[in-house]
């Protein structure tokens, strides 16, 4: 017999995270394309990040067929998140700037390689990469690399680049008590021998 959930975060009742999830408004808006493969995933980090911004969309799938509907935002100049040769680093809007539109692909790195492959559109897009970043708080999950951060990471430490000016580290609460609640549900020990 399965658990009931919440409705909104998709985690069990008892552990609901709406409660820290808050509510942000941001200049920039967000796009997250989320493969289908992360959809049921227990640490969905993207939905925690659609939720807390009211400026943001979650669209599950593999092809986006109203994909041009998606990147076509009036006033808005639409940037891919996602490493190449041609990324350039993501500064800060100017107030004269059109705000941008930041599309983040959401899945493994061979499932996001994946999205951009089936739609072209998405892969033609101007990259942006991160500078700085911050270590990840993603304790549970073995990084590809040092500076790799989960999806919500990468959109808060973006938006904190994007509009410097505002504070998006609420974003990260309902993060932190997930990992912290997956961590004491496998016990300290299991996640020292395993995770450490």
């Amino acid at each position: 017999m399965s658990r009931a959930c919440c409705d909104r975060c998709h985690r069990p009742q008892d552990h609901c995270l709406c409660a820290l999830i808050p509510r942000l408004d941001s200049r920039t808006r967000v796009l997250i394309l989320q493969h289908p493969s992360e959809v049921n995933h227990a640490l969905n980090t993207a939905r925690l990040a659609a939720l807390g911004l009211s400026n943001a969309q979650l669209v599950v799938g593999e092809v986006f067929e109203g994909l041009a509907d998606l990147l076509n935002v009036p006033g808005y100049q639409a940037r891919l998140l996602f490493p190449g040769e041609e990324a350039v680093a993501l500064t800060a809007q100017t107030s004269d700037s059109s705000p941008t539109l930041l599309v983040v692909p959401d899945g493994t790195w061979r499932k996001a390689r994946k999205l951009l492959h089936l739609n072209p559109l998405l892969a033609a897009l101007p990259r942006v990469t991160l500078e700085n970043m911050p270590s990840s708080r993603y304790r549970l999950r073995k990084a590809p690399g040092p500076d790799a951060l989960s999806t919500l990471e990468a959109i808060t430490h973006a938006l904190h680049t994007l509009e410097p000016d505002r504070s998006f580290a609420a974003l990260l609460r309902p993060f932190e008590a997930l990992i912290e609640g997956q961590i004491a549900a496998m016990g300290e020990d299991t996640f020292r021998r395993n995770h450490s």
